[in-house]
C-alpha cells in the first residue's frame, strides 16, 4: 500500500481523479498547479460541515460558544495537528526552497494542504462524500475535548471559575519588567484574596503573563477540591509551570 493510498484509507474515501490529489498537495513553491484554489474551495465546505455538526448535535450551545468551537476546531493549528495525524508531511510537494528551510513541517502549509484536500475531494466526490470525509477526522477530537471549555483562554476560564464560586474577580498586578525596551519580559501577579491564593508569572508581554498566572492559579484551585463559599484558607503557592497560556499569546 502506498501513502497515497494510507491517506485515502484514512479520509475514507478513494480519488477517481488521482490528479486533483496531487494538486493538493502540491505548494507553490513546486509550480503549477497548486493548491491555492482548492484551499480556498475547502476552507468553505470545512466550515460549513464543522458548523452543522456543532448545531446538529448541540442544541445546549448558543451562538457565540458555536463560533468559539468552530473557530478553534478549524484554526491553523487545530489543522496542521490534522496534517500530522494523516502523516501529510512526506507527502506535500514543495519546491526546493521549501524543502531546504523545512516547508513540510510549517504549521502555515500543513494546514493549506489539509484544506486543499478537503477542496478536491469535494470536486471528486461531490458533498456528502467530503462531509463524511470531514466528520471522519473530527470526530476524535469532538470526544476529547471539553466544548465548555475549549478555546477559552487561561484569564476567561479563572474569571467563570470565581464567579462560580460567588466571588470577586482576579486582582492582576504587574509586579516589574526586565530586560531592554525591544525585548522586555514582565512580570505579573494574580491574586484571590477571598481563597488567600496569588501567582506570579512571566512572559514576553503584559497579556502572556497574566494567561500564565491565571492558569497556574486555576491549578490551584482544582487542587482546593469543591467550591467552598466561606472562610479563608490557609496561603499556599503553587510552583507548578504552566508554559501552555503563553504558547496562546504567540499564536
Amino acid at each position: 500500500m502506498t501513502e497515497l493510498d494510507t491517506l485515502q484509507e484514512a479520509l475514507g474515501y478513494r480519488f477517481r481523479d488521482s490528479g486533483l490529489l496531487e494538486q493538493a498537495l502540491t505548494h507553490r513553491s513546486h509550480g503549477m498547479p497548486h493548491n491555492e484554489r482548492l484551499e480556498f474551495l475547502g476552507d468553505s465546505v470545512l466550515n460549513f460541515v464543522v458548523s452543522m455538526l456543532l448545531f446538529r448535535e448541540h442544541d445546549e450551545m448558543d451562538e457565540g460558544d458555536l463560533s468559539r468551537v468552530r473557530s478553534n476546531l478549524v484554526k491553523q493549528a487545530a489543522l496542521a495537528d490534522i496534517a500530522r495525524t494523516l502523516s501529510l508531511s512526506g507527502l506535500l510537494r514543495l519546491g526546493e526552497g521549501e524543502l531546504k528551510s523545512g516547508g513540510f513541517r510549517r504549521p502555515s502549509i500543513l494546514a493549506d494542504a489539509v484544506e486543499a484536500i478537503l477542496g478536491a475531494l469535494l470536486l471528486d466526490g461531490g458533498f456528502p462524500e467530503v462531509s463524511a470525509a470531514i466528520e471522519r477526522l473530527y470526530r476524535p477530537i469532538l470526544a476529547h475535548i471539553d466544548l465548555r471549555t475549549f478555546g477559552k483562554d487561561a484569564k476567561t476560564l479563572l474569571q467563570e471559575m470565581v464567579q462560580g464560586r460567588g466571588l470577586a474577580l482576579p486582582q492582576y498586578t504587574v509586579a516589574g519588567t526586565r530586560g531592554a525596551a525591544h525585548n522586555q519580559t514582565f512580570d505579573v501577579v494574580c491574586e484571590i484574596p477571598s481563597l488567600d491564593l496569588r501567582q506570579q508569572a512571566s512572559g514576553s508581554s503584559r497579556r502572556a503573563a497574566e494567561q500564565a498566572a491565571a492558569a497556574q492559579l486555576i491549578t490551584a484551585i482544582e487542587a482546593l477540591g469543591p467550591a467552598r463559599r466561606s472562610g479563608r484558607r490557609h496561603h499556599r503557592q503553587s510552583q507548578l509551570s504552566l508554559p501552555v497560556a503563553v504558547m496562546q499569546e504567540k499564536k
